[in-house]
């Protein structure tokens, strides 16, 4: 029962953490452009 009173802080914790980095990932852009994205990587740089 004592190990409840740190896994769920802990759950808590890292489920704020990844919220917390999808945040950072969407306000900084990372998803603006996804089509050409997914066309560049097939396209040659020459």
């Amino acid at each position: 029962m004592d190990i409840l009173f740190v896994l769920i802080p802990l759950s808590v914790i890292m489920a704020l953490v990844v919220l917390g980095g999808l945040w950072w990932a969407i306000y900084r852009g990372q998803f603006e452009d996804i089509e050409d994205e997914g066309k560049r990587i097939l396209e040659h740089d020459d």
